[in-house]
């Protein structure tokens, strides 16, 4: 489910908060599913719990997970996160895509790559 890279320069809690917050946003993990303790999270990963309680309180801070006293910390239902997460995503390919233009890249460059990326290029039959 969720793998740390001990080479990213990124803090290990936002390695768990982004790599939630994918899972949470492609449904991999459903709205009111119960997200592991964070005990057993930290041992499943190594690491120290406080680590995890950091990840989902930010998590928690930011919309994508809702605690119960006593029970535990669900997925909450996304929505409108998915909304708001598709159009930030899309903001950063349109500035990267502006990015490619200005250096030289061809359209036809860059539908090559959105293909292969997607699947439908020469290069995956």
């Amino acid at each position: 489910m969720i793998i740390i890279n001990y080479n990213d320069k990124r803090p290990i809690y936002e390695q768990v908060v982004d790599r939630m917050q994918a899972l949470i946003l492609s449904g991999a993990l459903e709205p009111d599913e119960k997200l592991p303790s964070v005990r057993a999270l930290a041992m499943e990963l190594s690491i120290n719990p406080n680590t995890i309680q950091k990840a989902y309180h930010e998590l928690e801070a930011a919309g994508y997970i809702y605690t119960v006293i006593g029970r535990g910390n669900f997925v909450r239902d996304n929505d409108s996160l998915i909304k708001v997460k598709r159009e930030h995503v899309l903001n950063e390919l349109k500035v990267k895509i502006l990015s490619c233009k200005e250096a030289g890249v061809s359209e036809t460059e860059v539908r090559g790559m959105v293909e292969t990326i997607f699947g439908r290029g020469e290069n995956n039959d």
